[in-house]
């Protein structure tokens, strides 16, 4: 992938993956970063200056509509759409699985980015040369059992990637997943699953680092740390991620 002279926006850009993404894109690329929370974005901003921020909730219908009307109007070169918005809830389905939150889960990670796929699609055509990013997880192959739903919508993301990737092979634009490992970052409250104590965490900057590398290096398929073992032993893996030491 070209890392430079893109025009690019981030989904859920103002924190963890997303902000360490957009702090290293910003560098050489025009960088819009969106996000529900109006603070955070303005604090994105203030960290690094060339960012251009959005308010938006891109499960809301009319919010992400209106953005990608303003990003047509605004930045008809963008070329490079990084759908890295995330939410993860804990869910025990012995106790309380709080079902409330349900739907929200599954428009953020799932549904959301492909109705954005969507409505951009046209604009992405037109430019020389565009990429759709998704960003997926290790926990797609070899779930989680304390954060199911964050797992199989995850899973989801990575089969409709391929689909996806199938579709489009053989137009302009290059379809990316990336499958971070457990990366040091606020997902899930703060929270992290007690079964994944005895793997290894890595900041959310050094796994960017490792994603530009293999970005640079052309793949399609980007896999950091201990997600090259769930996407190779996939199903296998899960005793081991989910045994309590």
């Amino acid at each position: 992938m070209k890392l430079d002279g893109n025009t690019i926006l981030i989904t859920g850009g103002a924190t963890g993956i997303g902000f360490s993404l957009a702090k290293r894109l910003a560098e050489n690329n025009t960088v819009v970063i969106c996000g529900r929370n109006e603070a955070m974005l303005q604090r994105a901003k203030d960290d690094v200056s060339t960012l251009i921020t959005y308010a938006c909730d891109v499960v809301d219908v009319d919010n992400r509509r209106a953005m990608v009307k303003w990003l047509k109007a605004n930045y008809p070169d963008l070329n490079v759409v990084i759908n890295n918005a995330g939410v993860q809830r804990q869910r025990d389905f012995n106790s309380d699985p709080h079902m409330d939150s349900l739907e929200e889960e599954v428009a953020v990670n799932f549904t959301a980015p492909i109705h954005l796929i969507a409505e951009l699609l046209p604009s992405l055509k037109q430019q020389h040369k565009a990429y759709i990013l998704n960003i997926s997880s290790g926990l797609a192959y070899s779930p989680m059992a304390d954060v199911p739903v964050y797992c199989a919508t995850k899973a989801a993301i990575h089969s409709f990637t391929l689909s996806l990737r199938h579709q489009l092979k053989s137009s302009n634009i290059r379809v990316i997943e990336i499958a971070p490992p457990l990366v040091d970052t606020g997902l899930g409250g703060g929270t992290r699953s007690a079964g994944a104590a005895s793997h290894m965490m890595m900041s959310a900057d050094n796994f960017v680092s490792e994603t530009f590398a293999q970005l640079a290096a052309g793949k399609d398929e980007i896999l950091v740390g201990v997600s090259v073992k769930t996407r190779q032993m996939g199903d296998a893996m899960f005793e081991l991620m989910n045994t309590r030491n």
